[in-house]
């Protein structure tokens, strides 16, 4: 069995945290591991590294070659535009076909790579369910046991009266896909019992969803016709519909498998504060955080000491460079923040303040007319791109670790509290030879200090 992971979407709904340029599959939001190997290390004992394949798209194809670094075998597709699931899927099922050789008759299974499920081993349980259900031609979705009356989730009808007979697995056909309900309609689906919340998660055979695609998408099934190679290069005129618009919502070969287990996609900070771990108190805190009289809060600090005075149900998440409060039950509106800051333009809505590159990270920690200070962080044994700069120097301190800088056509060495200048309109590299990250302090000066005065002539990582 393959496995598509789609890790290619660029959610705001766990903004400030989460931005456009860096996106919650790979937030580390309770452990050392971001949501992506979570996603990934979930699949061991049922599938393969090799047989796991990973959809993104060019902006995030660092992120995701660096969490997986220490999980080799492991496939990765860069979609060329930003489309919907159904065709990031058709370009992973050629994928599969061209590339890894596969069969009408090899199962694939599609996951999310940003959902918190538990426990792993009951999961896997589904997962061997699904593929034999998928064998004998239907779709599997993966449909959770609701808890309560969400509204947040969409939501699958089973037809009790329908369902296949096996003897195995109580399996259901689905009757119907429907939207996020209101309050009112999520409590009757909770109390009439074959509702299901939709988690994304499905299997079928290759043999089934081309058939599937011919029928009810066939512009994108006309792709498949094609070499991968060619696919890739017309990606972009395909049609951007998601696969329950394109295929669920109209197939009659559609089952669900109601999974019993802990499941949470982490849409927003309501359904995050449900996934962790609480006080006495009914808070979570992250960070240095000191409360009084507070009850039923989520407080998510970065660098500041975070107080908080009598709050209840309430949110607050602090990063270098915003701050968000809210009412909890209020959280699907932060999108609406979101859409305002980029209706101004502002560069928070898709940045941090700290900024991820293939060869490690920097952050910004002043910035004013013509001066810019960074801290720049560059992992062991990489290096950045032979470059120049027309409008600002640039002055190194190294901080921790050792560097190995290129000045011109001289090359040397330095360590902790030394530094070196670089002028203007000259060729520049900074590398780490060593075992340890590299930490250096940047300080530029000019007339013009964005990132676009960046002049690379030699990149080790195929940027121009």
């Amino acid at each position: 069995m393959k496995t598509l992971v789609l890790a290619g979407g660029s959610g705001t709904r766990l903004w400030p945290l989460s931005r456009q340029n860096f996106p919650k599959q790979f937030l580390k939001l309770n452990k050392n591991k971001s949501l992506l190997q979570e996603s990934v290390e979930r699949l061991s004992g049922v599938i393969l590294p090799d047989d796991i394949v990973i959809i993104t798209n060019n902006d995030y194809q660092f992120f995701v070659a660096s969490e997986l670094k220490n999980l080799p075998g492991i496939h990765t597709i860069l979609e060329p535009a930003s489309r919907n699931t159904a065709p990031a899927i058709a370009l992973g099922v050629k994928y599969c076909t061209d590339v890894l050789g596969c069969s009408k008759e090899d199962v694939v299974f599609i996951s999310p790579s940003d959902h918190i499920i538990r426990p792993e081993e009951k999961f896997k349980e589904y997962l061997r369910e699904a593929k034999e259900i998928a064998q004998e031609g239907y779709i599997v979705t993966f449909g959770i046991q609701p808890t309560k009356p969400e509204t947040g989730y969409g939501y699958i009808k089973g037809n009790e009266n329908e369902q296949p007979s096996r003897s195995s697995q109580k399996y259901v056909k689905v009757e119907k896909f429907t939207e996020k309900p209101t309050k009112e309609l999520a409590e009757y689906y909770l109390k009439k019992g074959n509702y299901y919340w939709n988690s994304g998660m499905f299997a079928f055979t290759i043999g089934t969803i081309m058939g599937e695609l011919e029928k009810y998408a066939p512009q994108i099934h006309k792709e498949l016709a094609k070499g991968y190679d060619e696919m890739i290069s017309t990606f972009i005129q395909m049609p951007d519909i998601s696969i329950d618009y394109a295929v669920m919502e109209k197939s009659d070969k559609v089952v669900t498998l109601p999974l019993d287990l802990y499941w949470n996609d982490i849409g927003s900070w309501d359904s995050l504060f449900d996934a962790l771990d609480k006080d006495e108190n009914g808070n979570v805190k992250i960070g240095d955080i000191v409360s009084i009289n507070t009850k039923e809060t989520l407080i998510i600090g970065n660098k500041r000491l975070i107080s908080t005075v009598g709050l209840e149900n309430c949110l607050i998440i602090e990063t270098s460079d915003a701050i968000l409060i809210a009412k909890r039950g209020e959280a699907q509106r932060v999108k609406d923040i979101v859409a305002t800051l980029k209706s101004k333009a502002r560069s928070e809505a898709n940045e941090h303040v700290t900024i991820y590159r293939p060869w490690g990270s920097y952050t910004v920690l002043e910035e004013g007319p013509r001066y810019k200070i960074k801290r720049i962080v560059v992992h062991a044994n990489e290096r950045l791109s032979l470059q120049m700069h027309h409008h600002r120097s640039e002055h190194w301190v190294v901080v921790k670790g050792v560097a190995k800088v290129t000045v011109g056509n001289e090359e040397k060495f330095i360590h902790e509290n030394e530094s070196t200048y670089i002028p203007k309109s000259t060729l520049h590299r900074l590398e780490n030879p060593g075992k340890i990250p590299l930490e250096i302090i940047e300080v530029q000066n000019g007339e013009y200090i964005k990132e676009d005065d960046i002049v690379r002539i030699n990149d080790i990582y195929g940027r121009k």
